[in-house]
């Protein structure tokens, strides 16, 4: 199952309107992106910490997300300073580690990692159905609302289709290799899996007919904007539009 260890808690983020939270981090999130110049990027970095912190992020479960993202980073790090031209730092043999490329690494490595840690601080502290009717409130197509939330629910269940599959093939005494058969068996299975996932959206289709489904999915829960939301969406804001007027000012 898609684990949600953040969404738990009673933090001050945790207690923000949803829909506040995803304009937020959205707006903050393309800012970090477009950003080229170091120190913005480092303020940014950490007004990402500062989000964590206050979302009383746990910082091991931080750590084991950010670890993927770093096994490319690491790439990043070994290919981009290797073949970007520009001015040479250091020569190994025959390789040159050129300044440029470095300065590239340097602002992918603090781009990545802030934004990543302002998403787990924002985004990761609510549950998927709380992100889906907050996206349904901030007028996204509910086509896409809809196959979030269905994709959500029914992933697990494909993935026990998928285990199911496998144990079977198993039993009858397949072993994975790199031949002809095995990677005909393994085309088999992924036919029959898309075959079963087929009946089993009909079926789900159809039992939520009978449940007197109309299109739209239907929450007990309120949203309501308060003062800490808008008092918080106006610091949030300001240090946005700090962050601009300080990757503006590099280029003066």
């Amino acid at each position: 199952m898609i684990q949600e260890p953040f969404a738990a808690g009673s933090s001050l983020i945790h207690r923000l309107d949803p829909r506040f939270r995803i304009v937020l981090v959205s707006a903050f999130s393309i800012v970090v992106a477009i950003s080229n110049h170091i120190p913005a990027l480092l303020s940014a970095l950490a007004v990402s910490i500062v989000l964590a912190a206050m979302a009383r992020l746990n910082l091991k479960e931080v750590l084991k997300r950010l670890r993927v993202v770093f096994w490319f980073l690491l790439l990043i790090w070994v290919v981009l300073p290797l073949t970007f031209e520009g001015n040479s730092l250091y020569r190994v043999g025959p390789f040159t580690i050129t300044e440029p490329g470095v300065l590239l690494s340097i602002r992918i490595t603090i781009k990545s990692t802030t934004i990543l840690l302002a998403l787990m601080a924002m985004i990761l502290t609510m549950t998927i159905v709380t992100t889906g009717h907050a996206l349904n409130l901030l007028h996204l197509p509910e086509k896409i609302v809809h196959l979030l939330l269905m994709t959500y629910r029914y992933i697990f269940v494909i993935e026990q289709e998928y285990q199911r599959l496998l144990t079977a093939i198993k039993i009858r005494g397949f072993r994975s290799d790199t031949s002809i058969h095995s990677y005909r068996t393994f085309a088999y299975l992924i036919g029959m899996l898309f075959v079963r996932a087929s009946t089993r959206a009909q079926r789900v289709h159809h039992a939520m007919l009978c449940r007197g489904f109309r299109g739209r999915f239907y929450t007990l829960a309120r949203f309501k904007p308060s003062v800490r939301n808008w008092v918080f969406s106006i610091l949030m804001a300001g240090v946005t539009a700090g962050l601009i007027v300080m990757e503006i000012n590099s280029y003066g």
